[in-house]
């Protein structure tokens, strides 16, 4: 086997810029990606922590994540996500690339997420559209919340931040990453800045809801997609039943997202009344009603790691080739 192309952390930043991965993800559920033919995850126990395994299979290129997971790594100094990626080709099955695992993660989750509010803007009913300069709250300060910054500026330049963070320290440090936007921090007074916003983004690791979801006013938009597994939630159950629902993945979403757990029923999955999926949601829109909020919630599916890491792929052979 000759040595395969490898992609550091650096490299995956410079192949796959948010627009260019934003870009990427709606053109493959234009072009036939569906979301509901995913495989589920696959998780087992590691020493400290867990292996998260990441299968995926495309046209023209298949791939695996694979990662771990360690709780408590933060706390030694180092990343609680680490992991590479490997890229096959799918006819022959032989690898093709490895990636670093971390940073793809880190670009494609926000890229997910602001196609999923992109398009739940331009969902909007009329009269009830965002303004131009929208109040964005982000919970969470750790990388996911830096990248949904990142991400949240492709469409929306001109929004105005505001952070609810945990840990005074750590929200410090991520207004300081980005001192010409001026993030304020709303760790004080969260009840106040969720009840203002336009954009509600959740990119934490909690265990249950943030907020009370009665403060999100109608017409917002609420993304939650920090958490993963059915006895996690960033959201309650007033603000999905309330709201305008779009999933990741009606099936991922059904085993996976803690966020519905309680607040869905088993004939609210049924076909008909079942929610829609980002895929549906890119193809075809939603109807959006002025009298509610709309939310986004995932939990990050196998295909969005598969677009991603192609792209990263073909840039970089373009770059080799010139």
């Amino acid at each position: 086997m000759n040595a395969l192309p490898y992609f550091d952390a650096d490299a995956v930043r410079a192949a796959l810029p948010y627009a260019r991965a934003m870009r990427a993800i709606e053109e493959g559920l234009r072009g036939g990606v569906d979301p509901e033919e995913d495989g589920p995850r696959l998780f087992s126990p590691a020493p400290e922590g867990e292996f998260l395994l990441m299968p995926a299979q495309g046209a023209e290129f298949s791939g695996l994540k694979a990662l771990t997971v360690a709780p408590q790594n933060p706390a030694r100094g180092l990343a609680k996500i680490q992991g590479l990626y490997i890229l096959y080709s799918s006819e022959t099955l032989a690898p093709v690339a490895v990636m670093e695992g971390a940073s793809l993660t880190a670009i494609r989750t926000p890229a997910v997420t602001l196609t999923a509010v992109r398009h739940l803007a331009r969902s909007a009913s009329p009269g009830a559209q965002l303004p131009a300069r929208p109040r964005v709250l982000v919970f969470g300060a750790g990388v996911q919340a830096a990248g949904h910054i990142e991400a949240t500026l492709v469409d929306f330049p001109d929004a105005d931040f505001g952070i609810v963070g945990r840990s005074p320290e750590n929200v410090a440090a991520l207004i300081a990453r980005f001192p010409e936007l001026e993030p304020r921090d709303r760790s004080g007074d969260p009840d106040a800045a969720v009840h203002e916003a336009d954009i509600v983004i959740c990119a934490t690791s909690a265990g249950s809801p943030l907020f009370d979801g009665s403060l999100v006013r109608d017409g917002a938009i609420v993304a939650a997609v920090g958490t993963h597994g059915r006895a996690l939630r960033e959201v309650d159950d007033r603000l999905v039943r309330r709201s305008d629902l779009v999933v990741e993945g009606r099936a991922s979403a059904r085993r996976e997202n803690g966020n519905l757990a309680t607040a869905l029923l088993p004939q609210d999955w049924e076909a008909g009344t079942a929610p829609v999926n980002i895929g549906e949601l890119v193809s075809r829109g939603v109807t959006r009603r002025a009298d509610r909020p709309a939310l986004y919630t995932g939990v990050g599916m196998s295909w969005e790691d598969l677009i991603c890491a192609a792209v990263i792929f073909a840039e970089g052979r373009r770059d080799a080739s010139r």
